[in-house]
């Protein structure tokens, strides 16, 4: 069946250049992490709960009205009445969703091919489903980065309260007798130095960078830097890609689903996950397309998509099983992403605690070797 992304109502039309902003802004809020409003984990149970209700033979107006019931925020409440109310004034329940300017692109034309092929649980499952796997990978990608986050922190700030403290107590009672120092300890003590005279100055450049970081956040060409910037970081860089390509997967397994054709998938897929090197990679793939060349032909021009997935992609264009593979692809990437996470904590975990012992003992090896230089000497 055909389907062309400029079918969208006039007073909500996709002609992006015209409301490019508040589109990208919508859009956005699809990849974040930490987010507010009616994000990730809501949408999960939403649909969820939405398609339970379709298969059971609920109309939507009547499942709708329940799930208002259901929900405990007000503003989650009237978000979802005010779905429901467009849909008792006549509107597609699609039309609906994209009205209320919480739901993405990908979502309205997901639900939107739901309605015209009868699909619609399905789809809602599917979508259901794809933020399920979101969550999950947010869940997974916190849990392997919180334990070192929280013990380098802490080092850190051991060894700044040690520079800062500690060192010039000894370093008194250096001077007091005399003492001469070894390499080792003169250079802790000037670092003690640097760190007492620069140390307020280091903190503010740190505070000025994470406030930079949350200002130019959308910001295009900082996005662009930062986000190639991670997939060149050892172990973490490929664990990223991972986490991307099991949404890439997921998301064209869903659509393809749905029926939507495949270079419509695509082109939706690139608008909603906010990864510029897969965001870049999909418009190549696309231009790729519209010549003439196969979707295999087209990932294999870029080092993002690996051989698995060119292999895969040609074994369904030859068979004619695209939403079958790639729904095998997802499930593959989902599980590697949830190994790699377990294997980077526990690869982390021992290595951050032998850092830092490490660092804590030249410490105090330097500020002991004096005393005991002192001590021969007393003695």
């Amino acid at each position: 069946m055909a389907f062309k992304l400029n079918t969208a109502p006039a007073k909500n039309t996709i002609a992006l250049s015209q409301k490019k902003s508040s589109i990208e802004t919508l859009l956005q809020k699809e990849i974040v992490l930490f987010g507010s409003g009616f994000n990730n984990k809501k949408k999960q149970a939403f649909y969820q709960e939405l398609a339970v209700l379709l298969q059971a033979g609920i109309n939507f107006k009547e499942s709708l009205t329940l799930i208002v019931e259901s929900l405990k925020k007000q503003a989650d409440k009237e978000l979802i009445q005010n779905v429901l109310n467009d849909l008792i004034n006549g509107k597609p329940f699609s039309e609906a969703l994209w009205s209320s300017k919480s739901f993405s692109e990908y979502e309205y034309y997901s639900i939107k091919i739901g309605e015209e092929t009868g699909t619609t649980a399905q789809v809602c499952q599917e979508l259901g489903r794809f933020f399920e796997r979101k969550n999950e990978q947010k869940r997974i990608i916190i849990a392997a980065l919180t334990y070192p986050s929280i013990v380098m922190t802490t080092a850190i700030l051991v060894v700044v309260f040690m520079l800062s403290y500690v060192v010039p107590m000894f370093q008194d009672i250096f001077k007091q007798n005399n003492v001469e120092l070894p390499a080792l300890t003169k250079m802790i003590v000037k670092l003690s130095e640097l760190t007492k005279t620069y140390g307020f100055y280091g903190l503010l450049i740190l505070f000025l960078l994470l406030i930079s970081s949350q200002v130019f956040k959308d910001n295009d060409q900082f996005k662009k830097t930062s986000h190639y910037a991670l997939l060149k970081i050892p172990i973490l860089g490929s664990f990223i890609s991972k986490v991307y390509l099991a949404q890439f997967t997921q998301a064209v397994a869903l659509l393809t689903t749905a029926k939507v054709p495949l270079l419509n998938s695509i082109q939706l897929v690139k608008k909603m996950i906010r990864f510029v090197p897969l965001q870049e990679a999909l418009e190549k793939v696309e231009l790729s397309i519209l010549k003439g060349n196969s979707l295999s032909v087209s990932l294999k021009e870029n080092p993002l998509f690996d051989n698995r997935i060119i292999s895969l992609v040609k074994v369904a264009e030859e068979t004619n099983q695209t939403e079958y593979v790639f729904k095998q692809l997802s499930e593959q990437y989902n599980q590697e992403v949830v190994q790699q996470s377990k294997t980077m904590t526990t690869v982390l975990e021992p290595f951050i605690i032998l850092f830092v012992g490490v660092l804590v003992a030249v410490l105090l090896v330097a500020m002991y070797l004096p005393m005991f230089q002192l001590s021969s000497a007393i003695g």
